[in-house]
This record gives structure tokens, sequence and C-alpha cells, in this order.
């Protein structure tokens, strides 16, 4: 009898899937997803324009007018080019395939997004993560040591960065840029709505650069599109380990049709900031909370005990993220969704349970 364990990779077997939580029944503050609906008429006018997609036929592997338009509409360099993925988290791994060269290396801060280091197992890369400073900047001297040392191929510098919210001093930045003149730096800018600074104006002032940004977070989580903006020398290579048809139909119409109804979303994204900002003086006035800054569309907070006051917001039906198991210098700490006005009301009365 043929069995997994014969044929499968040993690191693969010994993984656990990504968990997502079942979220039934419960206020979702545990994914930073934008928490508001398309108005009703705007969603009808949506609903029409995908009752006409040609359902039978396959995407546009390189939809040229949507691509044209995103590059428009988000002021993209004429110098640059644009990639779509389903998802940043396709778009990363296709840089890890790419780039997957024996012995071949990804760095990035940690914490961070785990997608950076799950995508370079599964391409065969070698991930080492550099430590925050304590207070979760950037730990720039010891970053670029790491990269004279090991000299990577990507290195990726979340602008924020998930799940710390942190925005990294610019000069900083630019620092690694410099001395990882022999890898490519990715700078993901997922959260650019909530930070409201971008180095996607700056993407071709380097050749060892891209920025990549996705609509999840503007709020089109469900349609997961992605891109990926750069010069065309870096573009044109990672498009050839692009799944032909990648980008589903209606994705393409869906991203079409909002890109001209930017201002919806960008209104979204302006109460979510306001929002931010309510719950962030909120939590911080909570015994035992120590609140992070952030430039997401979430907040990262100390409490006494993580997984007590996880367990507790559970209880009220209020669904968060306990990231104190994640690395050391997230101990105790977990991280909150900006909700609506209801949903973070909700989820400081029940923090407010879990705290006194």
């Amino acid at each position: 009898m043929t069995r997994p364990q014969d044929i499968l990779r040993p690191d693969v077997l010994a993984m656990t899937c990504y968990p997502v939580p079942d979220s039934t029944g419960l206020v979702k503050l545990d994914a930073m997803e934008n928490p508001y609906r398309l108005p009703a008429p705007l969603a009808a006018e949506l609903g029409n324009r995908l009752a006409d997609v040609a359902l039978n036929r396959y995407p546009e592997p390189r939809p040229a007018a949507l691509i044209e338009k995103i590059k428009r509409v988000m002021q993209v360099p004429a110098a640059c080019e644009v990639l779509l993925g389903n998802g940043s988290d396709e778009l990363i791994s296709m840089m890890s395939t790419a780039c997957a060269k024996p012995g071949a290396k990804v760095i990035a801060p940690v914490p961070g997004f785990v997608m950076y280091a799950i995508s370079a197992k599964f391409a065969g890369l070698e991930f080492v993560g550099v430590p925050l400073n304590a207070d979760f900047t950037l730990d720039a001297d010891t970053l670029i040591a790491a990269i004279e040392m090991h000299d990577p191929a990507l290195v990726y510098l979340a602008y924020p960065n998930n799940p710390t919210g942190t925005l990294y001093d610019s000069a900083d930045m630019e620092r690694v840029i410099a001395a990882a003149s022999k890898s490519l730096v990715v700078i993901d800018e997922a959260y650019q709505p909530f930070a409201q600074q971008s180095w996607l104006p700056r993407a071709s002032d380097f050749d060892n650069v891209v920025v990549m940004r996705t609509m999840s977070k503007l709020g089109l989580a469900g349609i997961r599109l992605g891109y990926l903006a750069g010069k065309a020398s870096w573009i044109t290579e990672f498009d050839k380990v692009r799944p032909p048809y990648n980008v589903n139909v209606l994705t393409q119409a869906t991203a079409d049709f909002m890109l001209d109804h930017l201002d919806v979303l960008d209104a979204q994204a302006a109460e979510l900031r306001a929002e931010r900002t309510r719950l962030e003086q909120a939590v911080a006035a909570l015994p035992g909370a120590t609140v992070y800054p952030s430039a997401g569309n979430f907040l990262l907070v100390r409490v006494p005990d993580a997984a007590t006051v996880f367990e507790t917001l559970l209880t009220s039906r209020v669904l968060i993220k306990n990231v104190s198991k994640m690395h050391p210098l997230l101990a105790n700490c977990v991280r909150l969704t900006v909700g609506s006005a209801d949903e973070n009301a909700q989820m400081i009365a029940a923090l407010k349970l879990a705290l006194h």
C-alpha cells in the first residue's frame, strides 16, 4: 500500500495547515478585514456587471486593460511594470519559486508576516529571521549584518509590519536597501490604505526594489487580488512562474469595476483610521494593557495573560488573534483588528471583563 509518508517531503509531513478558525456567529476581528460591505446601489451595479462575465472562458492571463488601470489609478511610476497575483500570498510564492537556487536564502525582520517563511520553506529556500528591537522598530544594524553574512536572494520589509503595526524608519530602510545591493528587496505595502505613506512612487528609483500591494485590506479581501510593481527586468522574470490563468474572471471584473469607485473604499479606510484612534485610546485606558503604535488597521496589545484574554473574548463572541506564541518578542500579545464602531464597542466591553 502506498502511503503519503513514503512519498511526501518530511518537512511537509511535519507541518500543520495554515490555521483559519471558524468565525460563525462571532464578531470577527482576527484577520484585518474591512468590516464594511459595499453600499447597496453599488453592490447591485457590480452584480449586473458580474452577470455579464463569460464564465465559460478562461481569464486573460495578462489583462492589459486592468493592469493599465491599476497603474493609472494607483499612480505606479511610468518606468515600472505590474504583475497580478491571487492575493499577495501567490506573489510571494512566485518570487520564492523564481529565486530558489540551491542554497538560496530569504531574510526578513521577525516577528513578521508568516508567509515569507512558509513560502520560503515550500520552495526549498532557507529563511533567516532577524529580530526587531524590543519596541518593534527595525534593528537596521543587525539586519544589515545578516544581509552581509547570508547574501540572501530576497529581503522582505513590510511597511507597515504585521503583526506589530510598525512603520519602519525611512532612513533605516534606505540603509537596508543600499546594503542589499545583491538582493531583491520586497517592500510589502498590504496596509498602505491605513499607513498613507508609500514607497511606490520611488519603486523605479532602485534597481533592487519591488513594491507589493493587495486589494484585500482596501475592502476586497474576498476577490484575492494582489499586485507587484517594479522594473520590467524583475516583473518579466517573475511572470514566467505565474500560473497561466491565476486571476479569475470574476476577480478581474470586480477589480476593474471598483477601481472606478475607489472613493468608496477610500472613505471606508478613512473611517477605519478614525476608529483606530478611538480604539487605541479606549484600550490604552484599560488596566494592564500596553498598546503599540500602529499604522495598520489593527492594534498589537500586550496584556497580563494573552490566553485568558483570548478565551474571555471568545466567550463574549468576539474573535481576536492570540499572537503570543508566534515569537518571543510577542509574549502575552494579542492583535485586535479595527472593526466598525459597533464591533469595536463590543470588543472593548469584552476586554474590560478580561482585564478587570
